[in-house]
């Protein structure tokens, strides 16, 4: 069984496309070769490979197509997929082998293929939260004026305007936005370490080729190498989860607020019940509930991920990569289905 992002039927509830591209494993093999490019690039800028030559190596990495089943029993046997990408890109170019990879790591690669990923991914978590909010302001707009009871510990309490319950929803929103934009310049940035995390090898042209890179890749520039440091990648976990939590208070929201007797919101193409031909199933709604629940379950995992032993841990390291993109994809498609909702909703509290 695959997973439930990319199943045959189940991607059709849990899956989001936008996000899915992002993540796609030959998108991944883009951003490493990337890397291998701008690598090859910064050391003829240094002098330490004839520009010139350099250049022409770089090229032909950029437009290298590697063999996918290849990659994939290398994986097996190493551990990651660096050590047989590189030999096929050493295979490939006629030019000196001696010139692509070596001084860097495995580890430089991966983390800054995922540095990539995630600038692009943020790019689209922004439009995301953007479209959402739009939604939510567009509902303010419509039924703001109207009126639904309070409900406290599920129990009636007193009568509030709909848009008390409607910035309820929004407000966080602006909040994971401002989150946003602080985390994005601590995940969007080179790795550069060599074999043991000290440049050693790069030695004395390591602040010049990293910041070569960084240019070329259009990632930040750390002052330090970040191997075995892995809190910021548990910071950006921790906001996709507030993200998918603050979604599933409305999706659970929803599902309350559209039972029947309660009918204080009205969804267009709700989901339909093979026993029960009359039911409609808020079926989107339940969905932000699981995603929240999903997304929850996984921070303990990215927390785990942070023990890495000495200068790199392959265990911990491995943790990241089985969690990290399941969350992401996860996010994506709870604000993707929240937005969906808002433009289901044809009616909401009371006139």
């Amino acid at each position: 069984m695959t997973g439930p992002f990319d199943h045959p039927f189940l991607g059709g509830l849990f899956g989001d496309q936008d996000a899915a591209h992002i993540w796609a494993p030959e998108r991944q093999i883009t951003h490493m070769l990337a890397f291998e490019a701008a690598y090859t690039r910064a050391l003829g800028r240094v002098g330490k490979v004839d520009a010139e030559t350099a250049e022409k190596i770089a090229q032909r990495i950029e437009t290298f197509v590697p063999d996918m089943s290849a990659l994939c029993s290398g994986t097996a046997s190493d551990g990651v997929v660096i050590p047989a990408l590189v030999a096929q890109l050493k295979a490939a170019i006629d030019s000196d082998p001696a010139n692509i990879h070596k001084g860097t790591t495995s580890q430089d690669v991966i983390d800054t293929a995922l540095a990539l990923t995630l600038r692009d991914f943020d790019d689209l978590l922004d439009r995301k939260l953007d479209a959402l909010s739009n939604e939510f302001g567009r509902l303010a707009e419509q039924f703001g004026e109207r009126r639904l009871m309070g409900r406290t510990r599920m129990q009636a309490a007193m009568p509030i305007a709909l848009v008390e319950r409607l910035t309820v929803w929004a407000q966080p929103l602006e909040q994971h936005q401002k989150r946003l934009t602080r985390l994005r310049p601590t995940v969007e940035r080179l790795q550069l370490g060599g074999a043991a995390g000290d440049r050693a090898a790069l030695a004395p042209h390591a602040d010049e080729i990293a910041s070569s890179m960084a240019d070329q890749l259009g990632l930040q520039n750390p002052g330090l190498v970040w191997h075995a440091i892995r809190d910021d990648i548990a910071d950006y976990a921790n906001l996709l989860s507030l993200i998918t939590g603050s979604l599933g208070k409305f999706g659970q929201d929803i599902c309350l607020m559209a039972q029947q007797g309660i009918d204080e919101v009205t969804l267009a193409g709700g989901g339909g019940s093979s026993a029960m031909p009359h039911k409609q199933n808020p079926i989107l709604a339940e969905l932000l509930v699981t995603l929240a629940r999903f997304n929850a379950t996984q921070i303990g995992g990215m927390h785990h991920a942070l023990v890495h032993e000495q200068e790199r841990s392959g265990s911990a390291w491995a943790l990241e990569w089985m969690i990290l993109p399941q969350m992401a994809q996860a996010t994506a498609r709870s604000l993707t289905a929240a937005t969906e909702i808002c433009g289901k909703i044809t009616s909401i509290g009371t006139a």
